[in-house]
């Protein structure tokens, strides 16, 4: 009897997922949620609540990242759920709030900027997840993104929604402004241009002060008057992909010129 049971296969164990693990990728779901919620707001024509759930998707994106690699709980499956999240979040949710929102009236047209930037984005993140798989990446790598990152794509898509919140202008509604700007992100997110990612990027001691300084007064604006803070946030990124741009290529020439003379 006992050897009849010995050739009975056992159960496999049941496998436990860490919290390690699990927490970053709730976080990442969260994202998703928020995102997805921002189109509910949407259809509801709540559009300062619609772009705040677009806002909170992002800084949960922030967050998971971060989560991961301090509990290092990086995993497959939490990036290829954060490329999902993101293409949800940053990719669909701001395309149909501004479709919602204005372009709409314009029918085909409106409809294909939806897609035209929607399909970007996914092209966006598949090439950032193949370029992770990059061997020999520049020593410099780390401080750029290649094109416009998903988050800050989508706070540049939504930028003509949040400063009509401050300006009554019926220009910034124009359906066939607003579709060519969605195309212009869209190029930025599938192009190369070089902007700046922030994470390794360090710091001198000496501006340390000044930038908390600043970061005081971001918060401060943020809580009196939210809308104008976030509007200044996305124009001060957009003007600084310019710089980013130059900061590349010295960066670029300097690793070229030691090349030359190893």
């Amino acid at each position: 009897m006992r050897n009849l049971m010995d050739k009975v296969p056992r159960r496999s164990r049941i496998k436990m997922m860490p919290i390690s693990i699990i927490i970053p990728n709730l976080i990442t779901v969260m994202a998703l949620c928020s995102g997805l919620t921002g189109i509910r707001f949407a259809l509801q024509e709540r559009w300062e609540f619609a772009i705040g759930a677009i806002a909170l998707a992002a800084i949960l994106d922030t967050l998971d990242g971060r989560m991961a690699r301090l509990l290092k709980g990086q995993s497959k499956f939490g990036a290829e759920l954060d490329s999902l999240s993101d293409f949800i979040s940053f990719g669909v949710a701001p395309a149909l709030i501004l479709f919602f929102w204005t372009t709409q009236s314009i029918h085909g047209i409106g409809w294909a900027s939806v897609l035209f930037f929607s399909t970007c984005m996914a092209l966006r993140l598949a090439r950032f997840n193949t370029q992770l798989e990059d061997p020999n990446p520049p020593s410099f790598s780390a401080r750029f993104f290649s094109g416009v990152p998903a988050p800050a794509a989508a706070g540049l898509a939504c930028l003509p929604v949040i400063v009509s919140f401050e300006l009554d202008l019926d220009a910034i509604k124009q359906p066939y402004l607003i579709s060519g700007w969605l195309v212009f992100i869209g190029l930025m997110m599938v192009s190369s241009i070089p902007t700046f990612s922030f994470k390794g990027s360090k710091l001198p001691r000496k501006l340390v002060i000044p930038l908390f300084v600043i970061a005081g007064l971001f918060i401060a604006c943020v809580l009196t008057a939210t809308w104008i803070a976030l509007a200044m946030l996305i124009i001060v990124y957009f003007f600084s992909i310019p710089l980013s741009f130059l900061s590349y290529i010295k960066l670029n020439l300097r690793l070229q010129i030691g090349t030359l003379e190893e």
